[in-house]
């Protein structure tokens, strides 16, 4: 089963505003303790939405927004992937992940379960899928 934590995004993260060194340490440490169990898949941080887009679908149209984006509550600073037997796994990694705003501030992750291909009905939809490399969803 695989998992996402997201990190949710700031008004620090949104300004671009860089982690300090403490808590570098401590990401640092959460995710070599996670990569010594086998169970990281992927880990990093995202540029602010002022260096991204949004596109939008709305009656059969695109349509193109640059950031930023007004609500950082609802965007995403990072995120750590991981591979884990059970959904108390999960959590167990998820409660020790360190505060991503610093020791002692307010901050929010969201853990995911990311779907599977054996999660949908087969059909050669799904197998075209699996032919990608048997990860995409």
């Amino acid at each position: 089963m695989r998992y996402m934590i997201i990190v949710k995004a700031s008004a620090d993260s949104e300004a671009g505003v860089m982690p300090e060194a403490p808590l570098l340490a401590a990401m640092a440490g959460y995710h070599e303790e996670l990569a010594r169990a086998g169970v990281l898949l992927d880990a990093n941080g995202l540029q602010p939405s002022a260096r991204g887009w949004r596109i939008r679908y709305r009656g059969g149209e695109r349509s193109v927004t640059d950031g930023p984006f007004a609500e950082s509550k609802e965007m995403i600073a990072g995120y750590t992937l991981i591979q884990v037997g059970s959904p108390e796994e999960a959590l167990e990694w998820s409660r020790r992940f360190p505060n991503p705003a610093g020791e002692g501030r307010d901050a929010e992750i969201e853990v995911r379960r990311v779907f599977e291909l054996e999660d949908f009905t087969p059909g050669a939809e799904i197998e075209r899928f699996r032919a990608l490399d048997g990860r995409a969803a």
